[in-house]
């Protein structure tokens, strides 16, 4: 776990324009300095990423946001002050701090507080904004511990702090608040009925936005295995016939069914909480993908609370087919 003396290397790693992975209450993060463009366009190369692809600049606290930024709207202003720390990414637009490597070219910047103890450590220690995407390949499952990071990034990354597993699992609810209607790009760790209740009015979820945000590729979050997304009520029928084909089949089993016998390679039984699936699901596909499964059969949870957002994740793991 990391010490005192952890964070200070971490932070003296950061200055020197390295790569830090870093814990944060939602997955894992591969972090630069985020006024250091050259160290910026180090996590594109390390982890396989378009460069049009904007990243995420994590601060230390609410304070700090106008540093960063060149206004912040009044709905902004609240939803920083609710939910910071947190899993909310805010886009704005970019203040001169913020280079364009950064965002990906746009004049628009995603900022947001993390809520873990070790990330915010770090960010007091460093003194600046850090620029902190997921850290693992482009396109694969989030890491939620070190070892995940480890094992898939190596000697990509500079310093390893270890913080635990993440809290809550999946990465943050991106809301882009440049315009008097904020609208969410990413669901994620804050639901959208918590969004509705601060800001007093319903909150969309466009199935296409022009502002590009982390987590918008068609194929993302995704294992080695194919993932194939059918009705709850056919996903033993599925699983059982692709495994009759010859496929090593792992099976994510919704909780209506769990006392239900299925013929798969694997078999995950899944939590009824939803918070504890979200904190699971990456663990879990990583987990299928260890036992050699090549193909996933899932269903979607009802798109309501961190549903949404985990039903957000199985579709972009299964890519443009979503289903068999």
């Amino acid at each position: 776990m990391a010490t005192t003396g952890g964070i200070e290397k971490a932070a003296g790693v950061l200055r020197a324009g390295g790569l830090v992975a870093l814990p944060t209450e939602t997955v894992y993060g591969l972090g630069a300095n985020a006024e250091d463009p050259a160290a910026v366009a180090r996590i594109f190369q390390v982890k396989g990423r378009p460069p049009s692809h904007p990243l995420i600049v994590h601060i230390a606290g609410a304070e700090h946001l106008d540093d960063w930024v060149q206004e912040v709207p009044a709905a902004a202003r609240l939803l920083a002050e609710r939910f910071w720390p947190g899993p909310l990414t805010l886009v704005l637009r970019r203040g001169r701090r913020v280079p364009l490597e950064a965002t990906g070219g746009l004049e628009t910047v995603a900022v947001r507080v993390p809520d873990h103890p070790v990330a915010l450590a770090l960010l007091a220690a460093f003194g600046g904004g850090v620029t902190a995407p997921s850290a693992n390949r482009f396109g694969s499952v989030s890491p939620t511990t070190a070892d995940h990071v480890r094992a898939e990034l190596g000697d990509g990354v500079d310093f390893v702090l270890d913080g635990g597993p993440c809290e809550v699992g999946v990465e943050s609810t991106i809301v882009d608040a440049t315009g008097e209607i904020p609208a969410i790009l990413r669901p994620g760790g804050v639901t959208r009925e918590d969004l509705e209740a601060v800001l007093g009015r319903p909150i969309a979820v466009p199935s296409a936005s022009p502002v590009r945000v982390p987590g918008q590729h068609p194929s993302h979050y995704a294992p080695r295995a194919r993932v194939v997304l059918v009705e709850p009520d056919k996903v033993v029928a599925e699983a059982e016939l692709a495994q009759e084909l010859g496929h090593q089949v792992g099976v994510f089993l919704p909780p209506s069914l769990v006392d239900a016998p299925v013929m798969a390679h694997a078999v995950v039984a899944l939590p009824a909480s939803m918070a504890a699936y979200a904190h699971g699901l990456y663990g879990f596909l990583r987990e299928l993908d260890e036992r050699e499964c090549d193909l996933i059969v899932a269903s979607l949870p009802a798109e309501e609370g961190l549903g949404l957002a985990i039903a957000n994740r199985l579709r972009r793991a299964a890519g443009p087919r979503l289903s068999a």
